[in-house]
Parts: structure tokens; C-alpha cells; sequence
């Protein structure tokens, strides 16, 4: 495979640039760099390192990958960025290295990051997660997989979104979101269960019905969390997605928004 730099980018000589790699003009590729095969920097892209990226990532224009952390505790301590395969960072996206000294922001693989959202440090990204235009993680935020962030949505340091959980635009997320629920208002509260997404999952009608029992059992029926917890554990051993769900409130250290 053939790599292309355009003469106008400026990459540090101990970069590793991988095979197939199309670098636009005026990028610019800083020390500590890896990245995989295939990958498309379209023009003004900018990554800083030490950060490893996969394979097939596309960076469109103004994309800033892998700078410092801005938590004002960093004093220098080398700190990572590590990025998975076939995602898309569009226009001005911003990702940042973790914030102590060996700590690492993670993302997955098969994202897509739109316009002006922002991974912070020492965040975890599933894979095919969606975060639309100025969707904003702050730090060590998790982010499970196929989660899809609104619009505009802000999540607060320390949150947790589930897998299959959406938020609607303009929320403001300051609990964790337990998975394959929908999440809206600011601050954001519990609006229902995203059965569309489950569906497009392809997960079965007898799944997505035990995902509404669970919301109705904690969100509706007026049990406190652990008596909802307690009625769902049954129906759950024969369910892994809702197993899933009672592991990830139970490990709730910020709370499940209501």
C-alpha cells in the first residue's frame, strides 16, 4: 500500500507512520506518534503524542488528536492516548491524553465523532459510539459500546453512559445513564427505553421486553433502587443484556439519573 504525505506536512522524524497512510497538507505529526495503516488525515490535522492509533482512522480538517490533558494538576508525566480502528473524527474534534502520569484515554473502535465533540482525559470509549456535533465528555468519563450522545449533550467528569443508552440534544448529564435507556433535559432525567436501537441491534422481542420491565421497576412503580434490582435478578439469569443493566447500577458510585 502506498503512503502519501503532502510536501506541506511536517512530521517528526521518530513517528511511525504505517502502510497506506494519506497525510493532507499542512498536518502536522509530533513525536511519539503510531499511525496504523490506512489512515486519512485530511489537511490542518494536528496529533500529538505518546499516542497509538489504529487502523483505517479518518481526521478531517482541524481534527486535534492526543494533546495534553487541560486539568491544571498535569505537570508534564508522560501520559498516553491509545485509539482503535475505522473511526471517523470530523471537523475540529478534540481528544485528549490522560492526566496522571502513565494514565491513558482509551477509545474503541468504529466510532463516530462529529464536529466539535471532545473526549477528555482519561476517558473509555466503547466501540460504535455515536457522539454528535459538540457532544462533550469532561474526564474519566466511560462511554459504553454503541451509546449515542446527542447533540450539544454535556457529561460530567466521573459519568458513565451505558451500552445502547442515548441522550437527547442539549442534556446536561450529571448521574450515570444505566444502559439501553434514553436520556433528555437538563439535567437530563430517564425518558423511556430506546427500543429503536435495540432493534436496529437486532436484539430479540423477548430482550427488549425485559429492558421495559426493568424501566417501569425502577423508573415507574415507586420501588427504591434495590427492590427494582432485587425483582429483575430472576428474569436476568437467562438474560445477559439485563444482567448487564443490574451490574452497571449496582456499580454506580455517582447514582443512576432518575
Amino acid at each position: 500500500m502506498e503512503t502519501r504525505i503532502h510536501p506541506t506536512a511536517v512530521i517528526d522524524p521518530s513517528a511511525e507512520i504505517g502502510p497506506g497512510v494519506e497525510i493532507g497538507p499542512y498536518c502536522v505529526i509530533h513525536a511519539g506518534v503510531v499511525l496504523g495503516e490506512g489512515c486519512w488525515l485530511q489537511n490542518h490535522v494536528t496529533v500529538a503524542g505518546p499516542t497509538n492509533i489504529g487502523k483505517g482512522n479518518r481526521f478531517f480538517a482541524f481534527a486535534s488528536i492526543g494533546q495534553q490533558t487541560q486539568d491544571l494538576k498535569y505537570q508534564g508525566e508522560p501520559t498516553y492516548l491509545e485509539i482503535g480502528d475505522e473511526n471517523t473524527f470530523r471537523e475540529f474534534v478534540t481528544v485528549h491524553r490522560g492526566s496522571l502520569p502513565g494514565a491513558r484515554t482509551v477509545v474503541g473502535s468504529h466510532g463516530n465523532f462529529l464536529a466539535y465533540s471532545h473526549v477528555a482525559h482519561d476517558c473509555v470509549v466503547g466501540d460504535h459510539v455515536i457522539s454528535s456535533n459538540n457532544g462533550t465528555l469532561a474526564g474519566h468519563v466511560v462511554l459504553e459500546d454503541y451509546a449515542i450522545l446527542g447533540g450539544l449533550t454535556a457529561v460530567h467528569q466521573f459519568c458513565r453512559i451505558g451500552e445502547l443508552a442515548i441522550t437527547g440534544g442539549c442534556s446536561k448529564i450529571v448521574q450515570d445513564v444505566p444502559p439501553f435507556m434514553i436520556a433528555d433535559g437538563n439535567p437530563a432525567v430517564v425518558r423511556g427505553v430506546n427500543t429503536i436501537g435495540m432493534e436496529r441491534r437486532g436484539l430479540s422481542p423477548e430482550v427488549i421486553k425485559l429492558m421495559k420491565d426493568a424501566y417501569r421497576a425502577i423508573y415507574r412503580r415507586g420501588l427504591n433502587t434495590s427492590q427494582a434490582l432485587d425483582e429483575l435478578r430472576k428474569p436476568a439469569e437467562n438474560c445477559a443484556e439485563l444482567a448487564h443493566l443490574i451490574a452497571f447500577v449496582e456499580e454506580s458510585e455517582r447514582g443512576i439519573i432518575r
